[in-house]
């Protein structure tokens, strides 16, 4: 670990020495010890030991916009050319499902797995065409569903402690909407915003939620983490970084209360990178004095 610098009253340290063109969707690995992201346009897999500091690539060969831990002890992909299983000792890939197959201009941005263990994912255009994507369920057997349509920029999701509210965030709305969530079929009901950002703090990107119930919002051009209360819309704190474009955020370590945060150096002019040397690196906060909710993995059920 290096670069550890005071913001915010939170101490940030770079977690390695690697920049991301777009660093996106970290997940906490408990059971390794590691976390786990992305960077989407290159098309690589990243993953960090905590317990053994060791860093590995896995490169997929196409864009990459999540990935999920899965039941199976692989990684679930969500690639440009469809859904796979990522073996994290060799990279092997393992093309398994695309539920948007009949469109090739767009690709997969942001996902997680709810608390039953399904994987959700969202769709985006290459052109940024606005409405263009959707959010999709993708149930254990690899069969899918639409849950929302005519979205801009897939981004945030979370689910509330008690399992009953989905958090989402369509980013050039610059709301949060919640939904009612059934964990028995999936099935989400009831829309309305929970919260709006306003324009100056940055776009809301990524997102995770603590055992509070508050959640935590990466904002892109906005160069922070903040927390924000659903129910009443306010900022509550925020974690300054030294990085404009702040695409995530997770928890992790041994009792989830390290929060570790993704970012990109995509579109900085030269001056800016000059002014961002550390744009596209995982920053983790340690011991920010909250606690996250423990990642859930995709239960896969091989049908033979």
């Amino acid at each position: 670990m290096n670069s550890t610098i005071n913001a915010a009253n939170h101490s940030y340290e770079v977690v390695v020495p690697h920049s991301s063109l777009l660093g996106e969707g970290p997940v906490w690995d408990k059971i390794n010890g590691s976390i786990v992201w992305v960077d989407i346009l290159n098309g690589n897999i990243h993953e960090f030991s905590t317990a053994t500091n060791k860093y590995k690539k896995i490169k997929v060969k196409a864009m990459v916009g999540a990935v999920a831990l899965c039941t199976n002890g692989q990684l679930l992909a969500a690639l440009k050319t469809g859904l796979a299983f990522v073996k994290r000792a060799n990279g092997t890939v393992k093309m398994m499902h695309h539920p948007e197959v009949h469109l090739p201009g767009n690709r997969f941005n942001d996902g997680k797995c709810d608390p039953a263990g399904r994987f959700w994912i969202g769709t985006m255009a290459l052109s940024e065409k606005q409405k263009a994507g959707s959010v999709y369920v993708i149930e254990k057997d690899f069969s899918h569903s639409t849950k929302i349509k005519d979205v801009s920029l897939s981004n945030g999701m979370a689910w509330s402690p008690d399992h009953k509210t989905f958090y989402f965030i369509d980013t050039p709305t610059f709301e949060i909407v919640a939904y009612d969530y059934d964990i028995e079929t999936g099935n989400i009901s009831n829309k309305r915003v929970a919260l709006t950002i306003p324009k100056k703090e940055g776009f809301p990107d990524g997102m995770t939620i603590d055992t509070e119930g508050m959640l935590w919002i990466a904002h892109w051009d906005g160069w922070q983490v903040a927390r924000w209360d659903p129910h009443t819309g306010k900022k509550l704190l925020h974690i300054s970084l030294p990085a404009a474009r702040i695409t995530s955020c997770t928890f992790g370590g041994d009792d989830l209360q390290d929060l570790y945060i993704t970012s990109a150096s995509i579109g900085l002019t030269q001056t800016q990178h000059e002014q961002q040397p550390l744009a596209g690196s995982l920053f983790v906060v340690k011991n920010c004095g909250f606690q996250g909710m423990e990642t859930i993995a995709f239960d896969y059920q091989k049908v033979e």
